[in-house]
């Protein structure tokens, strides 16, 4: 479903270097983020570090670049990456102990609670409405999402636009019964929509950016004044009350990349694009929609996210009610005083 744009591995290999040393004068000038005031280190370090990551967002360049692996190796912790193609299997893996933290959107979460998954918020990065929407085929001839009532409409069961869907139908005095949701993957539902099985896509970037580019799908409506749309760090409760030192340097380095992606977004889409092998065009627009800067999850983002769960229980999308504050990280994370 990608066009592949070719790279030789000495241009990405230069292109990696140029961006460890943009990184490294960065993170100089602003600071990083650092463990509770007074905190100590772990008494002893896991054998390694399980991170769940998207083909998409800070975690694919954190790969690339092997900053974590070196500063991680002086404590003998080995880093290991597994890509997961959205949220919910992502955190089910977290779950059943696959692996030890990853990033997901607003709602995988709340369905991750809402089974029994003992996991905790460890950071989020900053609103990103924009980078999701509804979408319709270029000739459709649905206008508006009222339009849409009876048709079929894809999205990712448990996904941030999951959400998206949710809250745009009521926005329009709709019902979520008053649509045919069709539950399908991204890749799934990039097939149904192209041969016109399904009306509509409540989707996400990048898929977002290459329905788009690709398909001349034409936006509905976005996700700006509908949903928030943050992106979550989360780990396995266990793990981060084991090894918060480990997660601290985690959010730390995520951070280094934040501060050098808030500046240069065209600069994100370049790196990004050959490593995940996506047109630059498709990224570049998705860069632009991206939210950089790793921030402590704080009782309002909280409390914001206890909303979406009520809404899914409300529509028993959730099997039961869900208390967000229950996955509260205690050992919090605060940022260096200047930044």
């Amino acid at each position: 479903m990608n066009t592949i744009q070719t790279t030789t591995p000495g241009r990405l290999r230069r292109a990696l270097q140029r961006l460890a040393g943009l990184l490294a004068v960065a993170a100089t000038a602003s600071g990083a983020l650092v463990g509770p005031a007074g905190a100590e280190p772990a008494a002893h370090a896991p054998k390694e570090l399980r991170i769940g990551y998207q083909k998409y967002g800070t975690l694919v360049i954190l790969k690339a670049l092997g900053t974590l692996e070196k500063r991680l190796a002086d404590k003998g912790v080995a880093v290991k990456w597994t890509e997961f193609p959205f949220g919910p299997p992502l955190l089910e893996a977290i779950n059943v102990g696959s692996i030890d933290v990853g990033t997901v959107g607003e709602s995988p979460p709340i369905f991750a609670q809402a089974a029994g998954a003992d996991l905790v918020y460890i950071g989020n990065e900053p609103p990103a409405a924009s980078a999701e929407a509804l979408v319709v085929p270029k000739d459709s001839p649905v206008k508006s999402v009222a339009e849409l009532k009876g048709k079929r409409v894809a999205v990712a069961k448990g996904s941030n636009a999951n959400f998206l869907l949710v809250k745009v139908l009521e926005n329009a005095g709709f019902k979520y019964s008053d649509i045919e949701v069709t539950y399908l993957a991204p890749a799934d539902a990039r097939a149904a929509f192209e041969s016109g099985r399904v009306a509509a896509w409540a989707i996400w970037d990048p898929f977002l950016a290459a329905a788009e580019k690709q398909l001349n799908a034409r936006v509905l409506v976005d996700g700006k004044g509908a949903v928030a749309n943050h992106q979550f760090y989360l780990s396995a409760r266990a793990y981060a009350e084991k090894y918060p030192d480990i997660v601290h340097i985690l959010l730390d380095e995520i951070d280094k990349v934040d501060q050098w992606g808030k500046q240069n977004p065209g600069e994100v889409a370049k790196f990004i694009a050959p490593l995940i092998g996506i047109d630059l065009p498709v990224i570049d627009r998705a860069a632009h929609r991206l939210s950089y800067g790793v921030k402590p999850v704080t009782p309002e983002v909280l409390a914001a996210q206890q909303k979406i769960a009520d809404k899914f229980f409300e529509l028993k999308l959730v099997p039961k009610h869900v208390r967000v504050a229950d996955a509260a990280w205690n050992q919090g994370v605060k940022q260096v005083a200047g930044k």
